[in-house]
C-alpha cells in the first residue's frame, strides 16, 4: 500500500481534492495498485513556519 506524504502550504478544499486524486492516479497508472490501497497524507505548513533561502515565505 502506497503511503505519500505531501508537505506543502495552505491550498484550499478543492485544490487538495485535486491533488489528491491526480497523485493516485499516477500511482495506479505507474505501479498497477488499486486506488483504494493508495494513501495521501497532507501536511500543511504556514508561511511564518516556512523559509525559503533564509526567508520566511510569509515575508516574501
Amino acid at each position: 500500500m502506497p503511503i505519500v506524504t505531501v508537505l506543502q502550504g495552505p491550498r484550499t478544499p478543492e485544490l487538495k481534492r485535486e491533488l489528491v486524486q491526480k497523485v493516485t492516479d499516477a500511482f495506479v497508472d505507474s505501479l498497477g495498485v488499486p486506488a483504494e490501497s493508495v494513501q495521501v497524507w497532507i501536511q500543511e505548513t504556514p508561511p511564518d513556519s516556512w523559509a525559503v533561502g533564509g526567508t520566511l515565505t510569509a515575508d516574501k
